[in-house]
Formats: structure tokens, C-alpha cells, sequence
């Protein structure tokens, strides 16, 4: 794969600048290639996203806790999450103490479509990871979380 100079035909103010850039850049290069695997199972990637944290939750979780765990706050999470229930891959529940409160958790239909997505996206995820050690992901995952403090 090509710098990222010669990727944006650019030059860059500092080494931080450019990593900063880099760091925006490969992002987007990670979901341009999970992208058309999602749309084929007709999620979008905060969609994806949702049911992964549904599924970690191991239960119900308010539609507050879901929006804190979101790799993409999305502010249209609840509308996601919506279609996400027409397709009947999560389910909703009301709180009996304050109805503002909504809960949802994945159904076994979302748990199954995660599954298959899932199983098609490891050969996808393992070329993109396959130039990078172990020990070059820890490095990377200690100065990216240096770097938010």
C-alpha cells in the first residue's frame, strides 16, 4: 500500500498532522471494505455496530446506554434502532417506572444475521490486518489510547 503522501498526492504541516490524517484515512479505508459486505445483508455500519454492543450487553440495555457505546454517536441512533425492530432483530420494552425509558435487546434473529455477518467479514478484516504484528497493534493501541488521554 502506498504512503499516505503519495495516497493524497500531499504534503503535511508536521509528523502529527499526518498521523492524525492517517489515522481518519485508514479508518475509512477499514469501513470502505466492510461497507459493501454490510449493505448485502442490508445494515448500515452504526446498524452493525448496534447489534455488536446488543449482543455484548448479554440483556436489555437503554437506548441511552447503547448511544455511550457507539464507535459512531450517531444522533439518529434510536431511528436505527427502529429499523433495526421492523426487521425484527432487536425487540423493545418499555420501563414500567418512567416510559421515556425504552430498553432493547437483540433477538435471536439479529444474533444469528450477526453471526453470518460475522463469519463472511473475518477473511476481509484478516487482509486488512495483515500487514501489522501483534506487537505493532499494541504499540498502535497504547499511543491511539495516549492519545485520548
Amino acid at each position: 500500500m502506498p504512503s499516505l503522501d503519495e495516497e493524497l498526492k500531499s504534503r503535511f504541516e508536521s509528523e502529527q498532522q499526518k498521523a492524525l490524517l492517517n489515522v481518519l484515512f485508514t479508518a475509512n479505508w477499514f469501513k470502505g471494505g466492510h461497507a459493501p459486505l454490510l449493505a448485502a445483508h442490508d445494515l448500515s455500519p452504526q446498524q452493525y455496530n448496534i447489534l455488536r454492543i446488543l449482543r455484548g450487553a448479554q440483556g436489555r440495555l437503554c437506548m441511552h446506554q447503547v448511544k455511550e457505546r457507539m464507535l459512531d454517536r450517531a444522533p439518529n441512533a434510536t431511528r436505527l434502532t427502529d429499523k433495526l425492530i421492523q426487521k425484527k432483530l432487536v425487540s423493545r420494552e418499555r420501563c414500567d417506572r418512567d416510559r421515556r425509558v425504552v430498553y432493547v435487546s437483540i433477538t435471536s434473529k439479529g444474533l444469528a444475521l450477526l453471526e453470518e455477518v460475522e463469519r463472511e467479514m473475518r477473511p476481509v478484516v484478516a487482509g486488512q490486518l495483515a500487514g501489522i504484528t501483534a506487537e505493532d497493534a499494541r504499540t498502535l493501541n497504547r499511543i491511539l489510547d495516549g492519545l485520548r488521554g
